[in-house]
């Protein structure tokens, strides 16, 4: 099978019903997903799938048709996307396990939706689970990325 992974075309054999989470991780050394829960419940495998936000551990590597972005992309060369850059601005991570599936959800929605009220941050973050408590940080980091990225 071929798949374009940040931009990087790679033919693997796999499973028909391989995770891309374990595609990625275990047969391409792709590491930035990270595993969470496996069920597609916390959030911290989201990848990019053509704009959308999708938990890698959740759909087969197989059934993947589009390119998968991974927080592995977002910055080029020194210079961190503007969200990654809010999240540091904002000090959102504590043990930052969550915080790459975090990340990738707040690019899909900017991506989606370049100024959302805060319900629509609340609602397209709430399936990306964070066991350190952080959602008020985060939250203030896709504010203060939406800003940069709408270039204010």
């Amino acid at each position: 099978m071929n798949l374009i992974i940040d931009g990087k075309p790679y033919t693997i054999e796999v499973e028909p019903d391989m995770p891309l989470l374990w595609a990625m991780r275990d047969m391409l050394n792709i590491k930035g997903p990270k595993f969470g829960c496996g069920a597609g419940l916390c959030g911290a495998c989201t990848v990019i799938i053509d704009g959308a936000a999708v938990r890698s551990c959740s759909i087969a590597a197989a059934d993947v048709t589009g390119e998968v972005r991974t927080i592995l992309s977002l910055a080029e060369g020194e210079r961190l996307h503007p969200v990654q850059q809010a999240w540091m601005d904002e000090q959102v991570a504590q043990c930052g396990y969550c915080q790459a599936g975090q990340i990738m959800n707040a690019v899909a929605l900017l991506e989606g939706n370049p100024n959302p009220s805060d319900e629509e941050i609340a609602e397209a973050m709430a399936g990306n689970l964070c066991r350190c408590g952080t959602y008020p940080k985060i939250k203030a980091a896709i504010r203060k990325a939406s800003v940069e990225m709408a270039g204010v």
